[in-house]
């Protein structure tokens, strides 16, 4: 790989997967009913209405799924893997394995998502307890969906919760079972912002 393409690949990997973590981000939001107002939420919105409001028109909510963020999600990971293939010189493969491995790319982002965001989450807990600020705000409303059925299982015990080394161990569970079904579909590390 020469360092033209190797530039190239950087630039179009960290766009796309910025670009997509905003959608993903949006979309999580909405499903947990995080604030809408907190400014964090209002730039997500200014960043993806521009491509999402055209897509709404034609694509309408399945209830409170907002399937037209789920598109946007799969056309943007779609459009960044053919930027790779054929930044690289590759062939494309049919739409069909590019939609699949697209599905794969999403979900293996939004799986890390929520990794990072229960780590800061924790580590907010250590050092700044009862936090005000917006980012705070959102990753506790973020990540408290997903906690929450945990803590069910695991009540915290002396102060300390330990509900998320089973949140851990299903999100590791779910990235092995994401990376066999990356390798089955014959889907490559470099073409997929999750993996």
């Amino acid at each position: 790989m020469g360092p033209m393409t190797e530039i190239g690949f950087l630039l179009v990997q960290t766009l796309f997967s910025l670009y997509l973590g905003v959608v993903i981000l949006r979309l999580l939001l909405q499903l947990a009913r995080a604030d809408f107002y907190n400014p964090i939420s209002q730039a997500m919105v200014k960043a993806t209405n521009p491509l999402l409001l055209p897509l709404r028109r034609v694509i309408p909510p399945l209830g409170k799924v907002d399937t037209a963020s789920i598109v946007l999600a799969l056309i943007v990971q779609l459009i960044a893997m053919v930027s790779i293939l054929l930044l690289f010189g590759a062939g494309l493969p049919n739409i069909v394995t590019l939609l699949g491995w697209s599905v794969i790319g999403c979900v293996a982002l939004t799986v890390n998502i929520y990794f990072f965001a229960i780590i800061i989450n924790i580590i907010l807990s250590w050092v700044a307890p009862g936090s005000h600020h917006p980012a705070a705000v959102l990753l506790y409303q973020l990540t408290e969906p997903v906690m929450q059925p945990f803590r069910k299982l695991i009540p915290p015990m002396g102060g300390i919760d330990l509900s998320p080394i089973l949140v851990f161990l299903s999100i590791s569970v779910v990235q092995i079972l994401l990376k066999s079904m990356a390798q089955s579909a014959g889907l490559s590390p470099a073409l997929v912002f999750g993996l």
